[in-house]
C-alpha cells in the first residue's frame, strides 16, 4: 500500500513538473505584440509611392534584413533559427495590413531580437524607400 502511495505521488509530482515546464515552452513560443506608439500608427510616408530607381531599398533589405527574414521576406534567413523571436513573414496579409508607419516603427526601431535600425540607415527617405520595398513582397 506505502509503495502504490509513493508511486502515486512520483506520478503527479512528475505531471505537474511536465506541466509546469510545457506551460513556459508555451509562453516563450508565443510572439508577444508590438506597442506601436500612436505617432507612428498615422506617421506618414514621405516616400509614398516613390520609385527606387537605384534600388537602394533592396540593397539595403538585402545588406540588414535578408540574413533573418530571408531573401523574399518570408522569415527563413539563415540567422532566424538562432532566434528565440518568431521571425514575420512579409508577405502575410497581417504584415502587409499595418500602415506604412507601424512598419517604419518596427523595421527602423524595433525591440528585442529586432534590432534598431537608426543609426545604420541614416537617411529619412532611404527608411522610407526600405517601407516601400517591404510592400513588394507581399503574396
Amino acid at each position: 500500500m506505502r509503495k502504490l502511495k509513493n508511486l502515486n505521488l512520483l506520478f503527479i509530482v512528475t505531471m505537474m513538473v511536465g506541466g509546469s515546464f510545457l506551460l513556459l515552452s508555451m509562453t516563450s513560443i508565443a510572439p508577444k505584440p508590438w506597442q506601436v506608439p500612436a505617432k507612428y500608427k498615422t506617421m506618414k510616408n514621405a516616400k509614398a509611392g516613390a520609385k527606387d530607381a537605384e534600388g537602394v531599398a533592396k540593397a539595403l533589405f538585402k545588406q540588414h534584413c535578408a540574413s533573418c527574414h530571408g531573401v523574399k521576406g518570408a522569415g527563413d534567413g539563415k540567422k532566424a533559427a538562432e532566434l528565440e523571436s518568431e521571425i514575420r513573414d512579409f508577405g502575410t496579409a497581417a504584415f502587409q495590413s499595418q500602415t506604412d508607419g507601424e512598419i517604419y516603427y518596427k523595421a527602423i526601431i524595433g525591440r528585442d531580437e529586432m534590432p534598431n535600425f537608426e543609426k545604420k540607415i541614416t537617411s529619412e527617405g532611404d527608411r522610407w524607400l526600405l517601407v516601400n520595398y517591404l510592400r513588394t513582397l507581399k503574396k
